[in-house]
């Protein structure tokens, strides 16, 4: 079914979406709400409720918007695994850059907490992301940089992971150079080293 709801278009659009972005920086998602929004952006709840059905909506379109107004995330070619993920993980509105991560910072407890949002950002955010590492992996596949039987899932959690958990977790930087470092010593060697042969269990006489 189409929306068949009223835009808020242009400049006022964009002023919604800065105002909810750096409420979101600011405050966080559990206390950020439709009238703190309406407040910053000059706007009228009303306004705001006949555009986005929910805070959730909201935030998720203000996010995309705001962080990624005229980018579509696609799969750098340069030839080789290693300057793939580098270029993708440093690249603006990579897996490095401070502006996602920022967001997810901003946004780590409603994950948990609110359903829809969590969908919306499954959906929006990481979806494109991870298909741009899983884009990568298969071209290395092809190209026989990395083992045939890998399991690409696996390995395509592997970086954000490592990134997400040294961020959050760790409160550590992570730049160009610690990505370059995780990916020489972490996530080539499991891409590319068979797994050590398990030995087979004596069967009892």
């Amino acid at each position: 079914m189409p929306d068949t709801r009223p835009r808020v278009e242009g400049d006022r659009e964009a002023e919604i979406f800065d105002a909810t972005v750096e409420l979101l920086a600011s405050a966080g998602y559990d206390r950020l709400t439709m009238d703190a929004v309406a407040a910053a952006a000059k706007a009228s709840k009303a306004t705001l409720y006949r555009r986005w059905a929910s805070k959730a909506e909201l935030v998720m379109e203000a996010i995309v918007r705001v962080h990624e107004p005229h980018t579509e995330l696609v799969a750098p070619r340069t030839g080789s695994l290693r300057g793939d993920l580098l270029e993708a993980a440093c690249c603006k509105g990579g897996l490095a850059d401070d502006k996602p991560l920022g967001v997810m910072a901003a946004v780590l407890t409603a994950l948990h907490r609110d359903e829809e949002f969590a969908e919306a950002f499954q959906q929006r955010f990481l979806n494109p992301r991870i298909a741009v590492l899983r884009s990568i992996y298969e071209d290395a596949r092809r190209r026989g940089e990395i083992r045939a039987d890998v399991d690409l899932d696996l390995l395509t959690s592997l970086l954000p992971a490592i990134i997400v958990h040294r961020s959050f977790v760790l409160r550590k930087p992570v730049d160009e150079q610690m990505v370059a470092k995780i990916i020489d010593e972490i996530v080539i060697p499991a891409a590319t080293r068979r797994p050590p042969t398990r030995p087979r269990r004596k069967k009892r006489a």
